[in-house]
Protein backbone atom coordinates (compact mmCIF):
# COMPACT_ATOMS: atom_id res chain seq x y z
CA UNK A 1 0.00 0.00 0.00
CA UNK A 2 1.36 3.36 -0.37
CA UNK A 3 0.70 6.69 1.47
CA UNK A 4 -2.58 8.49 1.44
CA UNK A 5 -2.94 12.18 -0.17
CA UNK A 6 -4.52 13.43 2.61
CA UNK A 7 -2.07 16.10 4.33
CA UNK A 8 -2.47 14.58 7.84
CA UNK A 9 0.49 16.49 9.07
CA UNK A 10 0.39 19.50 7.79
CA UNK A 11 2.25 22.31 10.15
CA UNK A 12 3.79 19.44 11.59
CA UNK A 13 8.22 18.29 11.34
CA UNK A 14 9.25 15.23 10.75
CA UNK A 15 13.02 13.93 11.50
CA UNK A 16 13.81 11.01 9.42
CA UNK A 17 17.35 9.24 9.46
CA UNK A 18 19.10 7.28 6.97
CA UNK A 19 17.01 9.96 4.13
CA UNK A 20 19.41 8.53 1.50
CA UNK A 21 18.03 5.55 0.35
CA UNK A 22 15.45 2.81 0.52
CA UNK A 23 13.12 3.09 3.41
CA UNK A 24 14.13 6.79 4.64
CA UNK A 25 14.08 8.15 2.01
CA UNK A 26 10.84 6.80 1.03
CA UNK A 27 9.48 7.64 4.43
CA UNK A 28 11.10 11.80 3.89
CA UNK A 29 8.91 11.99 1.08
CA UNK A 30 5.84 10.27 2.01
CA UNK A 31 5.79 12.86 5.25
CA UNK A 32 6.15 15.69 2.59
CA UNK A 33 4.01 14.49 0.34
CA UNK A 34 1.23 14.19 3.98
CA UNK A 35 2.01 17.73 4.46
CA UNK A 36 5.16 17.75 7.00
CA UNK A 37 8.29 19.53 6.66
CA UNK A 38 11.00 17.04 6.99
CA UNK A 39 14.53 17.03 7.53
CA UNK A 40 16.35 13.89 6.05
CA UNK A 41 19.68 13.25 7.51
CA UNK A 42 22.41 10.75 6.25
CA UNK A 43 25.93 10.30 5.64
CA UNK A 44 25.99 11.26 1.93
CA UNK A 45 25.26 14.88 1.24
CA UNK A 46 24.16 14.01 -2.92
CA UNK A 47 21.91 10.96 -1.83
CA UNK A 48 20.18 13.39 0.41
CA UNK A 49 19.67 15.96 -2.33
CA UNK A 50 18.56 12.92 -4.56
CA UNK A 51 15.81 12.78 -1.73
CA UNK A 52 14.96 15.93 -1.61
CA UNK A 53 14.51 16.69 -5.24
CA UNK A 54 11.18 18.04 -6.02
CA UNK A 55 10.26 17.95 -2.38
CA UNK A 56 10.96 21.45 -1.28
CA UNK A 57 9.44 20.63 2.25
CA UNK A 58 12.67 18.45 2.78
CA UNK A 59 15.81 19.86 4.45
CA UNK A 60 19.37 17.70 4.48
CA UNK A 61 21.54 17.33 7.19
CA UNK A 62 24.44 15.31 6.45
CA UNK A 63 25.41 13.62 9.34
CA UNK A 64 27.16 10.35 11.00
CA UNK A 65 25.10 9.05 13.79
CA UNK A 66 28.26 7.81 15.46
CA UNK A 67 29.05 10.95 16.14
CA UNK A 68 28.71 11.62 19.93
CA UNK A 69 27.39 15.15 18.63
CA UNK A 70 25.68 14.62 16.05
CA UNK A 71 22.10 14.13 17.52
CA UNK A 72 22.05 17.08 19.59
CA UNK A 73 22.82 18.91 16.14
CA UNK A 74 20.17 17.69 14.61
CA UNK A 75 17.69 18.36 16.48
CA UNK A 76 19.53 21.71 16.93
CA UNK A 77 18.73 22.26 13.33
CA UNK A 78 15.01 21.38 12.89
CA UNK A 79 14.40 23.24 15.92
CA UNK A 80 16.59 26.35 14.00
CA UNK A 81 14.40 25.80 10.64
CA UNK A 82 10.98 25.48 12.35
CA UNK A 83 10.55 25.70 15.83
CA UNK A 84 8.96 22.14 16.78
CA UNK A 85 10.08 18.27 16.69
CA UNK A 86 6.58 16.80 15.84
CA UNK A 87 7.76 12.88 14.90
CA UNK A 88 11.31 10.90 14.75
CA UNK A 89 11.65 8.36 12.57
CA UNK A 90 14.91 6.24 13.58
CA UNK A 91 15.90 4.11 10.05
CA UNK A 92 19.69 4.63 9.95
CA UNK A 93 21.29 1.14 10.12
CA UNK A 94 23.78 -1.08 9.22
CA UNK A 95 23.64 -4.66 8.16
CA UNK A 96 26.80 -5.97 8.91
CA UNK A 97 27.69 -10.56 8.50
CA UNK A 98 29.37 -11.53 11.06
CA UNK A 99 29.81 -15.02 11.41
CA UNK A 100 30.86 -16.16 14.74
CA UNK A 101 34.50 -17.07 14.18
CA UNK A 102 34.65 -13.77 12.72
CA UNK A 103 33.39 -11.66 15.55
CA UNK A 104 35.26 -8.72 16.72
CA UNK A 105 35.41 -6.02 19.24
CA UNK A 106 34.76 -3.44 16.80
CA UNK A 107 32.35 -5.70 14.19
CA UNK A 108 29.92 -5.09 17.53
CA UNK A 109 30.40 -2.05 18.05
CA UNK A 110 30.31 -1.04 14.52
CA UNK A 111 26.95 -2.49 14.47
CA UNK A 112 25.42 -1.32 17.95
CA UNK A 113 26.88 2.24 17.69
CA UNK A 114 24.37 2.81 14.36
CA UNK A 115 21.83 0.73 15.10
CA UNK A 116 21.25 1.25 19.36
CA UNK A 117 23.20 3.84 20.72
CA UNK A 118 22.54 6.55 17.85
CA UNK A 119 18.64 5.81 18.05
CA UNK A 120 19.12 6.45 21.86
CA UNK A 121 20.84 9.51 22.01
CA UNK A 122 18.96 11.18 18.97
CA UNK A 123 15.58 10.32 20.84
CA UNK A 124 16.44 11.51 24.14
CA UNK A 125 17.57 15.21 22.41
CA UNK A 126 14.11 15.20 20.42
CA UNK A 127 12.52 14.33 24.01
CA UNK A 128 11.99 17.75 25.32
CA UNK A 129 10.54 18.95 22.39
CA UNK A 130 8.18 16.14 21.75
CA UNK A 131 6.95 16.70 25.11
CA UNK A 132 5.78 19.77 23.66
CA UNK A 133 4.16 19.13 20.83
CA UNK A 134 2.87 15.26 22.21
CA UNK A 135 5.13 13.86 19.27
CA UNK A 136 6.24 10.39 18.64
CA UNK A 137 9.31 8.24 17.67
CA UNK A 138 8.81 5.56 14.98
CA UNK A 139 11.70 2.87 15.20
CA UNK A 140 12.47 0.73 12.16
CA UNK A 141 13.15 -2.46 13.15
CA UNK A 142 13.69 -5.47 11.04
CA UNK A 143 11.74 -9.34 10.89
CA UNK A 144 15.60 -10.67 11.85
CA UNK A 145 14.77 -8.81 14.96
CA UNK A 146 12.74 -11.81 16.44
CA UNK A 147 13.72 -14.35 14.20
CA UNK A 148 17.37 -15.77 13.97
CA UNK A 149 19.86 -14.59 11.09
CA UNK A 150 23.11 -17.34 10.76
CA UNK A 151 25.66 -15.29 10.14
CA UNK A 152 24.85 -11.83 11.32
CA UNK A 153 23.38 -12.75 14.46
CA UNK A 154 25.02 -9.18 15.84
CA UNK A 155 22.76 -7.36 13.33
CA UNK A 156 19.39 -9.50 14.72
CA UNK A 157 20.39 -8.85 17.68
CA UNK A 158 20.77 -5.02 17.13
CA UNK A 159 17.22 -5.15 16.41
CA UNK A 160 16.02 -7.01 19.13
CA UNK A 161 17.59 -3.94 21.31
CA UNK A 162 15.44 -1.82 19.22
CA UNK A 163 11.84 -3.84 19.59
CA UNK A 164 12.75 -3.97 23.36
CA UNK A 165 13.32 0.00 23.50
CA UNK A 166 10.49 0.56 22.09
CA UNK A 167 8.54 -1.12 24.59
CA UNK A 168 10.00 0.11 27.80
CA UNK A 169 10.19 3.86 26.19
CA UNK A 170 6.13 3.55 25.86
CA UNK A 171 5.53 2.71 29.17
CA UNK A 172 7.79 5.56 30.45
CA UNK A 173 6.90 8.20 28.15
CA UNK A 174 3.13 7.32 28.64
CA UNK A 175 2.97 9.71 30.72
CA UNK A 176 3.98 12.79 28.48
CA UNK A 177 1.32 11.27 25.42
CA UNK A 178 4.69 10.92 23.83
CA UNK A 179 3.96 7.82 21.57
CA UNK A 180 6.56 5.03 20.46
CA UNK A 181 5.98 2.41 18.41
CA UNK A 182 8.15 0.24 15.34
CA UNK A 183 8.21 -1.25 12.27
CA UNK A 184 9.65 -4.47 11.57
CA UNK A 185 10.49 -4.85 7.76
CA UNK A 186 11.11 -7.89 6.11
CA UNK A 187 13.81 -8.14 3.09
CA UNK A 188 12.94 -5.13 1.29
CA UNK A 189 14.42 -3.71 -1.94
CA UNK A 190 17.65 -1.29 -0.70
CA UNK A 191 21.10 -1.06 -1.20
CA UNK A 192 21.73 -2.75 2.46
CA UNK A 193 23.12 -5.76 1.19
CA UNK A 194 25.95 -4.54 -1.01
CA UNK A 195 26.64 -2.27 1.85
CA UNK A 196 27.10 -4.89 4.25
CA UNK A 197 30.05 -6.06 1.42
CA UNK A 198 28.61 -8.75 -0.65
CA UNK A 199 29.14 -9.55 -4.01
CA UNK A 200 27.19 -8.21 -6.67
CA UNK A 201 26.11 -12.00 -7.28
CA UNK A 202 26.08 -12.86 -4.07
CA UNK A 203 23.82 -10.10 -3.40
CA UNK A 204 21.01 -11.08 -6.54
CA UNK A 205 21.25 -14.67 -4.99
CA UNK A 206 20.10 -13.72 -1.84
CA UNK A 207 17.28 -11.92 -2.85
CA UNK A 208 15.97 -14.54 -4.70
CA UNK A 209 16.36 -16.89 -1.71
CA UNK A 210 14.36 -14.28 -0.30
CA UNK A 211 11.82 -13.90 -2.24
CA UNK A 212 11.47 -17.96 -2.31
CA UNK A 213 10.98 -17.95 0.99
CA UNK A 214 8.37 -14.85 1.65
CA UNK A 215 4.70 -16.20 1.68
CA UNK A 216 3.70 -12.99 -0.92
CA UNK A 217 6.71 -14.45 -3.42
CA UNK A 218 8.38 -11.46 -3.34
CA UNK A 219 10.67 -8.74 -1.88
CA UNK A 220 9.14 -5.14 -0.51
CA UNK A 221 9.26 -1.80 -1.73
CA UNK A 222 10.60 0.89 0.02
CA UNK A 223 7.18 2.58 -0.34
CA UNK A 224 5.30 0.05 1.56
CA UNK A 225 7.49 -0.05 4.27
CA UNK A 226 6.91 3.73 4.70
CA UNK A 227 3.42 3.99 3.99
CA UNK A 228 3.24 2.07 7.54
CA UNK A 229 5.57 4.54 9.28
CA UNK A 230 3.32 7.22 8.67
CA UNK A 231 0.10 5.34 9.88
CA UNK A 232 1.99 4.95 13.23
CA UNK A 233 3.31 8.07 13.23
CA UNK A 234 -0.41 9.84 11.89
CA UNK A 235 -2.26 11.39 15.02
CA UNK A 236 -5.35 9.33 14.24
CA UNK A 237 -3.24 6.21 15.75
CA UNK A 238 -3.35 8.49 19.10
CA UNK A 239 -3.97 5.41 20.98
CA UNK A 240 -1.21 2.64 19.70
CA UNK A 241 1.89 2.84 21.48
CA UNK A 242 4.59 0.32 22.18
CA UNK A 243 3.76 -2.05 19.03
CA UNK A 244 6.45 -3.50 16.88
CA UNK A 245 4.45 -4.11 13.42
CA UNK A 246 5.63 -6.43 11.07
CA UNK A 247 5.76 -5.78 7.51
CA UNK A 248 7.10 -8.42 5.73
CA UNK A 249 4.99 -10.30 3.32
CA UNK A 250 4.11 -13.13 5.48
CA UNK A 251 7.77 -14.35 6.32
CA UNK A 252 7.09 -14.25 9.88
CA UNK A 253 4.66 -16.88 9.54
CA UNK A 254 7.62 -19.47 8.04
Amino acid sequence: MTARPQQEFTDKVAIVTGAGSGIGRAAARAFADAGARVLGVGRRRHALKETAADHSAIGVHPADLRDPEAPQQIIDDAIDRWGRVDVLVSNAGVMRMMPLPQTTAEGIEDVFSLNVTAPSLLASAALPHLRRTGGTIVNVSSTFGHRPLPQAAHYAASKAAIEQLTRSWALELASDEIRINAVAPGPTESEALAAAGLPAADVEAVKRDEAARIPLGRRGEPEEVAAWILHLADPAAAWITGQVLTVDGGLDLT
